[in-house]
């Protein structure tokens, strides 16, 4: 068998688990097998809201901001976020699977940074610190959480009075959450819709927490760090 059937072999079986894994999490809330990063890890060439720079660029980061990747996966948006906020911000990069900690782990040891905390978990077991970001992000992470409302409640408890969650969506995604469904789930937890960018199928939302949500919780400081 020659070198170029064997790759050609490789790339239809890689592209049929890979098919197999997108039809799966339409049915069960199942995350994108470490493996299969590299389906994650590049940007999208063919939507601009969905890549990494325009992502950052919307949420008016500056230096010493707190910042949580939330479903941070391999860490395609963890290192910029971390140069955006200098050394003198940080960044918790949550994802729920140790070998996808580590693969953003290894980016950000690449690039010098040292600002950023990685946490095994997932949203919505309390692990977040009250009161604490001024920025959440959410990229093609919503639909694949088992209890969104849940996950919602928790990131709108994390973030101070007037930060922001930006939630990112792409119809490419196998879990894709609709405009519609994603406000649905935001706004009776206490956000208000702030910016949109993109279309239907493909967006960045921005949901800010109101001042004054929460006055009467103090911040905490995460354990974590």
């Amino acid at each position: 068998m020659t070198t170029s059937i064997i790759i050609l072999l490789a790339i239809i079986a890689t592209a049929l688990v890979a098919t197999t894994w997108r039809f799966s999490s339409r049915r069960l809330s199942l995350p994108c097998p470490v493996w299969l990063r590299w389906l994650v890890e590049l940007d999208n060439p063919f939507t601009k809201t969905n890549r990494a720079a325009f992502i950052v660029e919307t949420l008016d980061l500056a230096p010493g901001m707190q910042v949580l990747d939330a479903g941070c996966g391999p860490g395609r948006l963890t290192v910029p976020l971390a140069s955006s906020v200098g050394p003198t911000g940080r960044v918790v990069a949550l994802d729920i699977q140790p070998g996808m900690l580590a693969r953003a782990q290894t980016k950000t040891e690449a690039a010098g940074l040292t600002n950023v905390a990685f946490v095994t978990g997932g949203l919505g077991e309390g692990k977040l610190p009250a009161n604490h970001f001024d920025r959440a992000v959410l990229v093609t992470v919503l639909g694949g959480i088992p209890d969104r409302a849940a996950a919602l409640a928790e990131l709108f408890g994390a973030l101070k009075p007037g930060g922001l969650l930006a939630v990112v969506e792409v119809i490419f995604d196998p879990h894709f959450q609709s405009r519609r469904t994603v406000a649905g789930l935001a706004i009776p937890t206490g956000f208000r819709e702030r910016a949109f960018f993109g279309h239907r199928l493909a967006y960045v939302i921005h949901f800010e927490k109101p001042n004054g949500g929460e006055a009467d919780v103090q911040a905490t400081e995460p354990r974590f760090l």
